[in-house]
Parts: structure tokens; sequence; C-alpha cells
């Protein structure tokens, strides 16, 4: 059995995983969130936001705490928020761009978090982390993205609706989608899939059985090859029977409540801690990003098929408070030697990785969709979390375990 499966010490079993299009009522207010953060970032890379939204039908509410960014207006954060409720496709009844009411609610950072978080060069004093917490990290050997198969299997099917969608190649379908996606593992590898539901918002024109055949297409060529595909009686598309009502029109929508689509998809732990709204001085949001690096730099130089990594803070502490890797009875080194090397080869401290990963730019609203890992970093810096510029280093230390892969070749989902 490859120990690489989620459940170690079973050869055989299903596991699922679920995603939500960029119209999922939680998702619509992450994205509302980090295109905030975004906007202050864009003013001064060094400001400080944590922004919370809700939504409703036509209401959203925006609420937090900022700094850094004086003269930036509750008119200009409207703009913001109606911007990119427009750019994600509600023009509806119950959500519209241009006639939902918003409520801003920003105020400035509490002093006490404040002098925690800020650098005292008298004191010698580093920047300190913005607030206690762990954080996991996570890359397997399932796709080449290094993600888990059901998590990266469910974003692909709605990416890939999204895109027909906006480019109107789907017409009739609105924002707001869900899938799940159920693999069936044998010898500790996903061979197919046992189980798939798809759940589209769409027009009153069209019926079930439209439904069906303009979004099973997408559901076909997003899997590995046709033999992954389920029994069509274990296919559900709309299982509700009519999904017209959608967004935050139908249901309330809130910042970081989708923080197991954001991540892993279940198939790793979770620290607790939501990304959206947040600036890269908060550690939920920059060390998860650093832990998940370090993982993908360990599988990808073929130290491990599977690799897991804790870290853990105290507010206004510049290092680690603990650092853990576990490879799931896959490595090829000691565990306690990749403990020892990761962080000397990346300063964990908050100061540390944002000054890596570059994280101090407006790179967030496109994270806020379809996952914030295993996505191909960018020419702007967005997903820099995803690089593998470390392989070399980690090959060079480990000569005699480590193992140059040809990812896009050896494994059966890109």
């Amino acid at each position: 059995m490859s120990a690489s499966s989620f459940q170690e010490g079973r050869a055989s079993y299903v596991f699922t995983s679920e995603s939500v299009a960029e119209g999922h009522p939680d998702k619509v207010c992450d994205q509302i969130s980090d295109a905030i953060v975004d906007a202050f970032l864009t003013e001064n890379p060094h400001a400080r936001a944590a922004v919370e939204t809700l939504a409703t039908t036509n209401h959203i509410l925006v609420a937090g705490e900022t700094r850094g960014v004086e003269d930036f207006t509750f008119e200009r954060i409207e703009q913001v928020v109606r911007d990119k409720v427009r750019e994600i496709g509600y023009e509806q009844e119950g959500f519209h761009a241009d006639n939902a009411h918003i409520n801003v609610l920003l105020h400035t950072q509490s002093a006490d978090i404040a002098r925690g978080v800020d650098a005292d060069a008298q004191n010698q004093k580093d920047e300190g982390a913005g607030d206690q917490g762990i954080m996991f990290g996570f890359a397997c050997d399932e796709t080449a993205a290094l993600m888990p198969a059901p998590i990266h299997i469910a974003h692909r099917m709605l990416q890939s609706l999204s895109q027909a969608r906006h480019s109107g190649k789907a017409q009739g379908l609105g924002p707001d989608a869900k899938s799940q996606v159920s693999l069936l593992y044998e010898n500790g590898r996903p061979v197919r899939a046992t189980s798939i539901v798809l759940s589209t918002q769409h027009g009153e024109g069209l019926s079930q059985e439209q439904v069906r055949e303009l979004v099973r297409p997408y559901i076909v060529n997003s899997l590995p090859e046709a033999g992954w595909m389920c029994d069509e009686s274990e296919l559900y598309i709309n299982p509700t029977g009519q999904f017209v009502i959608g967004g935050p029109d139908g249901d309330c929508g809130l910042t970081g409540r989708k923080i197991i689509v954001d991540t892993y998809g279940g198939a790793a732990p979770h620290g607790g801690g939501a990304f959206s709204g947040k600036d890269p001085t908060k550690v939920d949001r920059s060390a998860a990003y650093a832990a998940r690096y370090l993982a993908k730099n360990v599988v990808a130089a073929g130290l491990a098929a599977r690799c897991t990594i804790q870290l853990s803070y105290a507010i206004g502490i510049s290092r680690p408070i603990s650092f853990y890797v576990t490879l799931h009875g896959t490595g090829k080194v000691e565990e306690e030697r990749l403990e020892k090397l990761l962080p000397e080869l990346v300063d964990l401290s908050p100061r540390g990785i944002r000054e890596h990963l570059n994280l101090n730019r407006p790179i967030y609203a496109k994270t806020a969709a379809y996952g914030h890992f295993g996505r191909a970093p960018e020419a702007d810096g967005a997903f820099s979390w995803e690089k593998l510029d470390l392989v070399q280093a980690l090959q060079d230390y480990f000569p005699k375990s480590a193992r140059v892969r040809n990812l896009e070749k050896e494994l059966a989902i890109a």
C-alpha cells in the first residue's frame, strides 16, 4: 500500500471533498474582504487590515480594523465592494452590484494589538505575530499540483464552469455553484470517482435536463480520463430539482466560513484560522502559506510522498513557538533533520515569511475562490508559496535520498 493515502493503514476506501464557486455566498464575502485588503496594500504595502464581510438579500456589511491608510473613504470602499460583486456576476433582483445597500463599519486597529506586532528598534524587538495560533501546511504526490485529488478535481470542475459562464459558452448559469467529489482509493491511490455532486444556479428558463446536459462535459473533462467517471446513477446535478435563487439572496454569506474548501478538502489538519480579509502580518494567513510552501518543496524534492507541517505562534513574539514535521511513514529522511533544516532555509518569523514570499502586495482577491493552494505562481507575485525554488537545496542536502521528478509525466492528475 502507498502510505500517501489519507487513511494510513487502509488500502481501499472512499474519500470526499467539496468546493464552492466564486458566487457562493461565503465566497462572495471572502472576495470582498480580500479586495479591500488589496486596496489598502495598493496604497501602503505595510497597511494593516482585518476585514469581515456579511452579505444577505441586497445588503452587504463590512466591518473590521485597519491602519496605515488614513484617507481611504467609505465611498472608496463601497466602490471596491460594488466592483467585486459585479465582477462575480451578480446583477439579479435580490442581490445587485448597483443597488445593494452597503454599510461600512471599519475602524482603527487596536493599539494593544499594534504594539505587539510593530517592530521596536530601540528595544531590539522584531515584528511580532499578529495573533497566537496554529497553522498547517500539507502536500502529497497524488496530483502534479501536489494536492489531494478530491479537492483538486472539485476545484477544477467549478473553475471550468466559471470560465464558460464568463465567456458566454454556458449561457443560463448563475454565479452560485457547489461541487463534491468522492474518489475510490485502491492501494492508497485514487482510481475513479464513486459519486459526484454539482449544484449550480440557473435561469428560470432552463429545465433540470438542460442543466444536466450543459454541465456534464465540464465534469467529465475535469477528471484525469474517461474511466474515472462515476456511474450515471451517482451523478447528482441540482439534487433539489431547482436552483434559481442563488448567492446571498438565497443564503447569508460570511467571510471565513469555507476554510476547508480554501485548503486541503479535509485531507489534512487545519488550525482553524481563516485567510481572507487578513493582511500578511496575520500568521493565520502568512504562516499557513509558508507551511504549504515548505511541505510542497519536500514532496517535490522526492523526500516523501506526503508531508504535513505545523507551526505555532504567540501574539507579539517574532519566532515560531513550535515547528513540527511528519512524513506519514512515506519519508526517505528523518523528520527531525527536516525540522532542523527547513527553518534554516526560510526565516519563519512573521517578517521573514513576508519578505521571503514577498507577501506585502495586493495579490489576495484572486486567492479567495477555488483554493489558496495548488495554483500556479503568477507574474505579479500571487501564489508565491507554490514555488518549488527550495527543491534543489533539499536535494543537495539529502543527495542519497532525494529523487528528481517529472511531476507532469509521473502523475495521472495534472
